[in-house]
């Protein structure tokens, strides 16, 4: 057989090579007598690099019951509105497009959508200059900005637990830990005693996300305030996710840390467009905060993204000035969410917290006698309904998550089916 052996195996490669110029070949057969390539074979030694050991400890988050189901399947999974993005911001990047928007621009953004938001920031209080904002593919984009910011490998990040994982894998993927403290059960809400006891030296940041995913849970004024002088107590850095800050139904509202003694200076504002706006596949969002912070966010943007699709910026300027058809999708989204609490409360076995923001809500099921796992495979396999199950998440047992941005004859139809299966285990 012809080919190529490796010295060390003595196993022959077969190859096909181009046809060679006589001085070629003269040179190959001087130095096929050295061959030493870094061919992988089977049965041979292993000479590849390795990869990241921190990505064996990063999990998968909800993704193994996210996976599309057949169309007779509801689904109570995805948290996306169920709305198309507005007119006005599409043709906004028609135009953008037709304009010839397509060149590298300003890294952080355009100076006027900059200034957008942050304008759209002083609705809750948040004061920040326009040169302090930096827009990102995503809101993922902008929470794994302010931790590359603040943290090093071996710090601690206090999450909320149940939190949403893919906080859990960013920490993970930059060497640092995730300590998951458990908030009260009846209500999903901080408990600081909890936060106390688990504090420590290494302790850097702590993340809050509210109006919250998974659980619905909106921070009072008065938590959202002790919650910022912890954060001074201990002198820790405050990521606020206000993704959800659109979807609120209590009387109060979202509340940013900034509001707060101690508050502007230590926390960094995260947000976009996907949940509020119906803009999940756009990819856009915004970090902001001290002129310090962003000096080294802007350093990371440049050499991790350059900056969002240039055509995309008119769009989410435009976005930004929408009111009624934001308004629209929150009203309704509100509707719901009466609709969904009450039908999930009336299933047996089932405890519900009256979602409070975002459109979510988390049901205690272990009164089914199910483990939340066992709940939600049986529920896709004998109801054809599809739930998240909260032990994806830590501190999450028991628990499952259900997202009703989807229409209220879904939310009868999914609970009807459910109410079947359930009794008919009984």
């Amino acid at each position: 057989m012809s080919g190529i052996a490796d010295p060390e195996t003595g196993v022959r490669i077969s190859v096909r090579a181009p046809k060679l110029t006589k001085s070629h070949r003269i040179h190959e057969r001087l130095e096929s007598k050295n061959y030493r390539g870094e061919i992988t074979i089977e049965g041979g030694n292993d000479r590849m690099p390795k990869l990241n050991p921190q990505l064996e400890t990063v999990g998968s988050g909800f993704a193994a019951f996210l996976a599309p189901p057949g169309p007779e399947v509801i689904r109570f999974t995805v948290g996306q509105p169920d709305f198309e993005t507005p007119g006005p911001v599409v043709e906004a990047a028609k135009l953008a497009l037709d304009r010839g928007e397509t060149a590298y621009t300003r890294p952080q953004g355009s100076e006027e959508l900059c200034q957008a938001v942050a304008k759209h920031l002083t609705k809750f209080n948040i004061s920040v200059e326009h040169e302090d904002v930096v827009i990102t593919p995503g809101c993922k984009q902008a929470l794994l900005y302010g931790m590359m910011a603040t943290l090093s490998p071996g710090d601690e990040v206090l999450l909320l637990s149940p939190a949403w994982p893919s906080y859990d894998g960013m920490i993970r993927l930059l060497g640092a830990t995730p300590i998951h403290v458990p908030v009260n059960r009846e209500n999903y809400h901080p408990n600081m005693q909890n936060l106390e006891e688990h504090v420590s030296p290494k302790t850097k940041v702590i993340i809050i996300n509210s109006p919250n995913n998974p659980t619905g849970a909106v921070y009072s004024r008065e938590e959202t305030r002790a919650l910022v002088e912890f954060a001074v107590k201990h002198d820790l850095w405050i990521l606020d996710d206000m993704i959800y800050s659109t979807l609120v139904w209590t009387e109060e509202g979202y509340t940013s840390p900034c509001e707060f003694a101690g508050g502007p200076e230590r926390t960094i504002t995260i947000g976009g467009w996907s949940k509020g706006w119906a803009m999940t596949g756009w990819r856009l969002g915004w970090i902001a905060s001290t002129p310090e912070v962003m000096a080294g966010v802007k350093k990371i943007n440049v050499s991790a993204a350059t900056h969002v699709p240039t055509f995309l910026m008119p769009a989410a300027e435009v976005a930004l000035g929408l009111e009624s058809e934001v308004s629209i999708m929150a009203d309704s989204f509100r509707e719901r969410r009466s609709i969904v609490h009450e039908a999930f409360s009336s299933l047996p076995g089932v405890i519900v917290p009256e979602p409070e923001g975002a459109f979510y809500i988390l049901c205690d099921v272990s009164g089914t006698g199910m483990t939340d796992i066992e709940f939600a495979t049986e529920a896709l396999e004998q109801a054809q309904v599809q739930v998240i199950p909260g032990s994806l998440m830590k501190g999450g047992e028991g628990l499952i998550r259900v997202s009703y941005a989807t229409s209220a004859e879904n939310i009868r139809e999914g609970v009807r089916r459910l109410r079947h299966w359930l009794e008919s285990r009984s």
